[in-house]
């Protein structure tokens, strides 16, 4: 028995990939992100994972004014070596160009979403929130399991540190008045 040979994209170029190789590479995986010039695939979603982004990704679209899209597993076009895709993300309205669009540039977002995986724990705490704040994404919650819990780490950009500042940890309710008024039952994810 012969193993199957590697896709081209298996071995790294030296000074690794750019943002523009992800439209490029053939047979890549679906939700593929450039973390630092390297590739990093998800694994298997979880149920919590799924049913959390399904109720954030719905909630969100009611509540958002008209100005703004919500947008699932899109990526963002950071710089060159960073091309993450946030679980979700609320875009303005004119940063839509096309059918055919795969990214977004980190003006067009207004906030940054995260479920964390147990695969994505270290990405998704340290290394996203470090780039999304110093591309200038104002906002950023961070969403991960605790007993049965959903829990909502709620950050905005500091203007005069270029960092996130927590301005909340949210359990089983979620109501903020930024980016936009919103008020999300996050208990609901348990009975979808």
């Amino acid at each position: 028995m012969t193993a199957d040979p590697l896709p081209s994209w298996a071995v790294p170029p030296t000074a690794g990939y750019t943002s523009d190789d992800l439209d490029r590479l053939p047979g890549l995986p679906p939700h593929t992100e450039l973390i630092d010039g390297s590739l990093v695939f998800v694994s298997p979603q979880m149920r919590f994972h799924a049913l959390i982004i399904d109720l954030l990704g719905f909630t969100l679209r009611t509540f958002a004014p008209p100005t703004l899209r919500v947008r699932r597993e899109m990526t963002v076009t950071l710089d060159p070596r960073q091309r993450p895709e946030p679980d979700l993300i609320v875009v303005h309205a004119s940063a839509d160009r096309g059918p055919d669009q795969t990214t977004y540039h980190p003006e067009d977002v207004v906030l940054a979403v995260e479920v964390v995986s147990p695969d994505s724990v270290v990405r998704d705490r340290e290394r996203k929130p470090q780039l999304y704040a110093r591309a200038g994404i104002t906002h950023f919650w961070r969403v991960e399991y605790d007993d049965g819990r959903a829990v909502v780490y709620v950050y905005e950009l500091d203007p005069a540190t270029g960092q996130y500042t927590p301005t909340g940890i949210q359990h089983d309710r979620l109501t903020l008045s930024v980016p936009f008024d919103l008020d999300i039952d996050l208990t609901e994810y348990q009975r979808m």
